[in-house]
């Protein structure tokens, strides 16, 4: 008879883990340990751009080469997240040597620790254990969560189709005479709180067959997908290693084709500088049905999970949102800045902390005066959010001195200090 595993809450704030290998395992792994507080170490000779932009951010530690025995010096856990048994095998029997607990991905049999399915909500998680079934695990977690969301049932006028019908009922939209087709949604995952994905999104990601997703997405979503679930980085990391937008539509559309349901999660909203219309369309063009699920747009939650309400009465009668990854004087920029610095509302810009130096001049070259306040917020809604209060004129330098980085918002307008009382 086999012996049931002993439940235990890992309070791993502060202390070293190793995980071992930079893939897609990993990939969903690491967002739940390092909010749990722990010194990560990663050992891969390569990693996913997901994992890479946390390496860059100081989010944990990357040492770019195969695993070694000193690796696990000082560590509590061991995350083991290579498909070779045979390497996997041996960094389990050193760990084991050294009374480390370790989880293997590759061979949970073999393992001296396993992942449980987890719901999390608010300071409640709930961990469970399936006897070493993964499936029966995410069956008994979705019920809890279930029974733990505020919604206890679908959105009234969105009623739920088993994934065996809504195949069926994509093969006959598509119209390809018997062959199953797949469907893809477009889903909106919100700024950065894994809470904030709206119902919808959170039940298509718990169906989904294949999840391609940004870097943006809270990664902790990534954590609660089945283990069956094929996960694609499909990462966009600014001036770094990216998938050009043409292969994420392919890979969208070839999934779908050989009869899988794909979610293509993505941070804020799908159609806010996301680029789900060109995608909706390369999905429209080879057949395969589109849900789009809106998502909360970090153009209006990152100020507002700063204290900054984009419109307020007697102060903002307007917002504008305005992407900022060209510079005002590049050839194929499509924003008449000039026009903008006129508004007397509230200018809200994504993705401008790269060309923040040239907005402002030239929002200042039109008009927009000086000791205009300003914000800028980075990493909105999750435990690294930070917070810089400026003006128009300082707050490039500001920014470039308190060394933020993407993503990050700012907002230009009155409304910055209107709730400082």
């Amino acid at each position: 008879m086999t012996a049931s595993p002993y439940p235990l809450g890992l309070r791993l704030d502060g202390r070293r883990v190793v995980v071992v290998g930079g893939g897609a395992v990993a990939t969903r792994r690491v967002p739940a340990l390092l909010d749990a507080g722990a010194d990560v170490l990663l050992v891969a000779p390569e990693l996913t751009p997901a994992l890479r932009a946390r390496a860059d951010a100081g989010r944990l530690h990357w040492v770019p080469r195969r695993f070694a025995p000193e690796d696990l010096d000082g560590a509590w856990l061991v995350q083991v997240a290579i498909d070779d048994p045979i390497a996997a095998a041996s960094v389990s029997a050193l760990a084991a040597e050294r009374r480390i607990f370790c989880v293997r991905a590759d061979d949970r049999s073999a393992a001296t620790a396993w992942t449980p399915a987890v719901t999390r909500h608010g300071p409640v998680t709930v961990a469970v254990l399936g006897g070493g079934d993964p499936r029966r695990a995410m069956t008994v977690r979705d019920a809890i969560r279930d029974l733990l969301a505020v919604r206890l049932a679908p959105l009234e006028g969105a009623p739920t189709q088993s994934r065996p019908d809504a195949a069926k009922a994509a093969t006959d939209a598509a119209g390809t005479g018997g062959r199953r087709v797949g469907r893809v949604a477009l889903v909106g995952s919100g700024p950065g709180d894994p809470e904030l994905i709206t119902v919808r999104g959170w039940r298509l990601l718990t169906e989904a067959d294949v999840v391609v997703a940004d870097r943006l997405v809270p990664g902790l979503l990534l954590d609660e997908l089945r283990p069956d679930v094929e996960l694609v980085d499909a990462s966009k990391i600014p001036y770094g290693p990216s998938r050009a937008q043409e292969e994420i539509n392919q890979i969208l559309v070839d999934r779908a084709l050989a009869g899988a349901f794909v979610v293509r999660l993505k941070g804020g909203d799908p159609y806010v500088f996301g680029r789900g219309g060109e995608e909706l369309l390369a999905c429209a063009e080879a057949g395969v049905p589109v849900t789009v699920v809106p998502g909360v747009t970090s153009s209006i939650a990152a100020p507002a999970a700063a204290g900054i309400p984009v419109t307020h009465r007697g102060v903002a009668h307007e917002f504008t949102v305005v992407s900022g990854h060209l510079a005002p004087d590049a050839p194929a920029s499509l924003v008449r800045w000039d026009a903008l610095a006129g508004l007397r509302g509230t200018l809200v810009i994504l993705m401008g902390l790269k060309n923040l130096a040239a907005i402002t001049a030239t929002l200042i070259a039109h008009g927009r005066p000086l000791e205009t306040p300003a914000a800028v917020v980075q990493e909105a809604t999750t435990g690294a959010q930070r917070v810089l209060r400026s003006t128009l004129g300082e707050v490039a330098a500001d920014a470039l001195t308190a060394d933020l980085r993407p993503p990050a918002v700012v907002v230009l307008g009155n409304v910055v200090n209107t709730l400082d009382g």
